[in-house]
Parts: structure tokens; C-alpha cells; sequence
């Protein structure tokens, strides 16, 4: 007659007086008996007529019931061809939040400008504070909406990015065998049926101050203590772009030559450019130098170690300022237009200082210099008008006497 196998049951493996070794629950799931009495969980199997096992857990950390579930869905993967062992070494499934991190570190390499890797963080950080929790795999079209819908149509270049860099994320996500089915981000034949059409909102340019008004905001900017506000002031003074500023370092600056040299990794064209550093300029930098931290080398360093500002620092320094209406890049704007307006500045000077091609190949070719010496006039041109209307007030103030 053959045997019938005799199961475990919760009063048998919670016994003390278990012997030492492997006792049989059926189906490949066996508790190990160590000398010492601790008990732990085991699944066997065979495969090509070799024998193989894995942990399961601990007992009283796995019980009985989980174990034999556990020992279920391991069967089904053996009955299927797979590898138990390999799968469970497989790379467990990450939060959103956590899948953002996974994907950033894989591509970053491959982007040369700080600004733009700046830029894809802080969008996947900032507005995804509903994703941020919920396992990759269970993000909805509904989870997804929830963090486009609101700024759709306020902040429609913005959302249209962010939507897709989510959906980015999420194929990653489904190449890592962590999601499968339809990408909820997806723009055809998806969330276009529920969003309006991308070209029919507005685009427009980005939003400047008037440069008349430059001066007062940068008198404003002075009295604020924020490393923000350093750095709008340093970016409003050198014309340069957020991206060049929030990702400057020591190693760029020349404090004796007052001259700030940004790598060709760095700029938009792809071209070193040297930027003649003023008075002012130096004056924000020097108290920067003095107790610059030593694990980083950035000029304006952010909260978290070793990296810089966030991209979003300065625009939401001009939101608490109630100059939320204009945009950081549109201080480019109005130095172009002053110097346009109020100089006699040639216009390739102008637009050597914001670092933008001149010319044809041809013309350019032939223009070996970046006319530093002039572009350095021009900037401290810049400075002087921008101080004009604090230098003013004492000089228009008068003094009366006390009754």
C-alpha cells in the first residue's frame, strides 16, 4: 500500500520537540530544523535530474499559510520552464518615485547639459507627489491625470513635457518587466482623447520684465537672504542662462582674471563661453568662496549634498516676490532690449554676451576672437544702469531738520 504522505500542521511546527532536519509539507516545501532549533523554510525541486532549493523565510516570520502559498506560485514557475531562484533575484518592484531615480541614473550620462538634467528631476519630483508612493506597476491613466490636469492649460509647456517624461519612465518601468500592458502616459490614442490637443494652446515667448523695472527688482532681490537670490542676481548680471548658473563651479571661475569660463558641456551651442564677471558680480561670489562647502564644487550649492539649487529655486523665489508673471529666462530679454535701446553697442557684441551665433560659417570662421574686452565693457555698462536707481536715492533725498 503506499504511504500517504502526513502534512504539517501550526501545532507541529510550533513544537519545540521537532528533530533536527528537513520536515516534508508536500509539493517541494520542507521546514528545516537547525540543531540549534531555529526553523526556517525551504522549497526543492528538480531540473535536468539535479536537485535545487531555495529559502523561503524564516518561521515564525513566514507561517505555515504563506509558506505553502509561496510554494505554490514557485511550483507553477517550475511546471512553466522558469527559475524560482533567478526570478526571486530579480530586481524588486520600485515606488514611482523610486522607478524616477532608477531611470534618471540609467540616461543621465547621456545628456551633456546640467540644466536639462536639472530640468527632467525637478518635473518628475515637483508636480508627482501623487505618483510618488504607488508601486510602478499600479499607475493609472487616472493616477497620471490627476497630476496633468491641473496645469494643463496654466502651464501647458510644462505639462507637455512632464507627460512625456512619465511616459519615459513608465517604459522603462515595462522594459524592466516591472509593468506590463498599455503606457497610461501615452499621448495617441490615449490621453489624447482626453486632454486638448497640445497646439492649440497658447505658446508665446517667455514672459520679461520690462528692463525699466530691472533696476528697482534687483534693489528688491539685494535685501533677500535666500542662495536663490544670489544667483538670480549673479544670472540677471552676466545674462547667462539658468542652466549655466545653477550648474557653475569654483573650477570655472577665474577670481583674479574676473572672467567665468563655461564648458562647452554646458552650453546650449555646444561651444565654450567666457563671461566677463563685474564688480557686483564678484561681490556675490567672494562671500560664496569663503565658506564654500567642501564636498561640493558648485558655486550655488542646494539643500541636498553635493548637488546644486534646484531649477525651480528662482522661480518660485519671483512667485514669493509676486513676480510670478515673468520668467527667469526673460531676463535675457531685457538686457537685449536695453542694450539695444539705451547703448551704442555694436549688435554682434549684445549677442556674443548671450552667447548666440552670429553670422553665416563663413563670417564666423573669419571671427576668431569672442571679444572678450568689449563684451566687458558692455557688461559693466549693464551693471552701472542696473545700480542707477539705488544710487539715486541718497542723492534725491533731502534731509529736513527735526521740529
Amino acid at each position: 500500500m503506499a504511504r500517504t504522505l502526513q502534512k504539517l500542521t501550526d501545532l507541529v511546527v510550533r513544537s519545540a520537540k521537532l528533530k533536527a532536519g528537513r520536515h516534508s509539507d508536500g509539493g517541494g516545501l520542507y521546514l528545516n530544523v537547525s540543531p540549534t532549533g531555529s526553523k526556517s523554510w525551504l522549497f526543492m525541486w528538480a531540473r535536468n535530474g539535479k536537485r535545487r532549493e531555495m529559502g523561503l523565510g524564516p518561521y515564525p516570520d513566514v507561517s505555515l499559510a504563506k509558506a505553502r502559498g509561496l510554494a505554490s506560485e514557485n511550483r507553477e514557475a517550475v511546471a512553466a520552464g522558469r527559475d524560482p531562484i533567478a526570478e526571486k533575484a530579480k530586481e524588486e518592484e520600485p515606488t514611482f518615485s523610486e522607478c524616477v531615480t532608477k531611470f534618471l541614473d540609467s540616461v543621465e550620462s547621456q545628456w551633456r547639459n546640467e540644466k536639462h538634467r536639472a530640468q527632467w528631476r525637478s518635473t518628475l519630483t515637483d508636480h508627482c507627489e501623487v505618483l510618488k508612493s504607488i508601486k510602478v506597476s499600479s499607475v493609472t491613466t487616472n493616477d497620471v491625470l490627476k497630476v496633468l490636469t491641473p496645469i494643463w492649460t496654466v502651464l501647458p509647456e510644462t505639462a507637455s513635457r512632464l507627460r512625456g517624461r512619465i511616459e519615459r519612465v513608465l517604459d522603462f518601468a515595462k522594459a524592466k518587466g516591472w509593468r506590463t500592458g498599455e503606457n497610461p502616459a501615452l499621448w495617441r490614442g490615449h490621453l489624447k482623447s482626453v486632454l486638448p490637443a497640445r497646439q492649440k494652446l497658447t505658446r508665446g515667448h517667455h514672459a520679461a520684465m520690462n528692463y525699466e523695472e530691472v533696476p528697482g527688482f534687483i534693489a528688491d532681490l539685494q535685501t533677500a537672504e535666500a542662495m536663490a537670490a544670489r544667483a538670480l542676481e549673479f544670472l540677471i548680471l552676466s545674462a547667462a542662462r539658468s542652466g549655466e548658473v545653477l550648474g557653475a563651479k569654483w573650477s570655472e571661475i577665474d577670481v583674479a582674471g574676473k572672467v567665468w569660463t563655461v564648458p562647452k558641456e554646458r552650453m546650449k551651442a555646444g561651444r565654450e563661453h567666457r563671461v566677463p564677471l563685474t564688480d557686483r558680480a564678484l561681490s556675490i561670489l567672494s562671500p560664496l568662496l569663503e565658506h564654500k562647502p567642501k564636498s561640493t564644487g558648485y558655486v550655488f550649492p542646494g539643500q541636498k549634498k553635493d548637488r546644486p539649487l534646484s531649477v525651480m529655486s528662482m522661480t518660485m523665489l519671483m512667485r514669493r516676490m509676486k513676480l510670478g508673471q515673468y520668467t527667469v529666462h526673460g531676463f535675457r530679454s531685457a538686457f537685449r532690449d536695453w542694450a539695444g535701446d539705451k547703448t551704442t553697442f555694436p549688435r554682434e557684441i549684445a549677442e556674443a554676451a548671450l552667447a548666440h551665433r552670429v553670422g553665416d560659417e563663413t563670417e564666423r570662421a573669419y571671427r576668431r576672437s569672442d571679444a572678450l574686452a568689449k563684451r566687458r565693457k558692455l557688461m559693466e555698462a549693464w551693471e552701472k544702469y542696473l545700480t542707477t536707481i539705488k544710487a539715486a536715492k541718497p542723492e534725491n533725498v533731502i534731509a529736513f531738520p527735526a521740529a
